[in-house]
């Protein structure tokens, strides 16, 4: 029968450099993370810009939209617009 332990509490961090340090070092499978958020990270270049018109109203609710997604608007439609070409 499996021992049960309790996972430990993860530390607190003064750095990302810290953060990055514990990760590669740390057996991260006896640590809580059970209050971890999903992040996504953009890391491709924005080298190119649209000037765009659309009606108020879309411009409102796609605002709506983005904010309850917990994103700024223009990320937003950026990840629409990736979505729409990947189909």
């Amino acid at each position: 029968m499996p021992r049960h332990t309790k996972l430990k509490k993860l530390p607190t961090f003064k750095s990302d450099r810290e953060a990055e340090q514990f990760v590669d070092e740390a057996d991260l499978s006896r640590y809580d993370l059970s209050g971890g958020e999903f992040v996504r990270f953009e890391m491709k270049p924005k080298d190119k810009s649209i000037n765009l018109r659309l009606p108020g109203q879309l411009l409102d609710a796609v605002r709506r939209r983005a904010k309850l997604a917990g994103l700024p608007y223009q990320r937003f439609i950026r990840m629409a617009l990736e979505q729409a070409v990947r189909k």
